[in-house]
């Protein structure tokens, strides 16, 4: 067994799981679709084939079919997503980015909008998906939020590449405690 496979998710109050299968849901598609929701919301995705959640006595346990290599692989992965679900409709996720150089900063336009100057000559606006929020505690620091782990990620992730850190001065956007790796430059005669 998958040692994050085995291992049970618990389900904090006010979270409820709800597993059916997802020819029941859309049609003939072949997996299990888990839904989770609680006070931050609700979430919804379809496991793979094989892969099945079983709830009991406030936890909920993810098994799979037989001891394939494809079922084994994809056991443990099933498992962190459904906790994962779990965890971000009780909790959410955030992702914390500092931009770093002069004259680079950001403005918030509302909780789903962003506008940021980052040297180039014109602002960048930035649009939030549904789901998820920003915070702009000072000029230098974004902080994005939202129940779905994934989608904080990527949107976080879209808003460093506008100004990844570059390796001399070290300006641009980057995660908190994220180390960029800095180049000497040209020696001075």
């Amino acid at each position: 067994m998958s040692r994050v496979g085995k291992t049970p998710i618990s389900i904090p109050d006010g979270v409820t799981i709800t597993a059916q299968s997802a020819a029941d849901v859309a049609g003939s598609a072949p997996g299990e679709v888990v839904t989770v929701s609680g006070p931050g919301g609700e979430l919804s995705r379809e496991l793979a084939t094989g892969i099945t959640v079983r709830l009991d006595n406030g936890e909920a346990t993810v098994e799979r079919a037989d001891d394939s290599r494809s079922q084994r692989s994809l056991h443990g992965l099933c498992r962190a997503l459904v906790a994962n679900m779990v965890l971000g409709v009780s909790q959410g996720f955030s992702k914390e980015l500092q931009i770093v150089g002069v004259g680079y900063r950001a403005a918030a336009k509302g909780p789903s909008s962003l506008e940021l100057l980052l040297g180039f000559s014109h602002t960048v606006p930035v649009t939030a998906p549904d789901g998820i929020s920003f915070e702009v505690p000072n000029q230098t620091s974004i902080i994005v939020k939202g129940i779905d782990k994934q989608l904080v990620g990527q949107v976080a992730a879209n808003i460093r590449a506008l100004r990844k850190p570059e390796p001399y001065k070290g300006k641009g956007i980057r995660y908190v405690n994220e180390r960029v790796l800095r180049k000497a430059g040209k020696a001075a005669k």
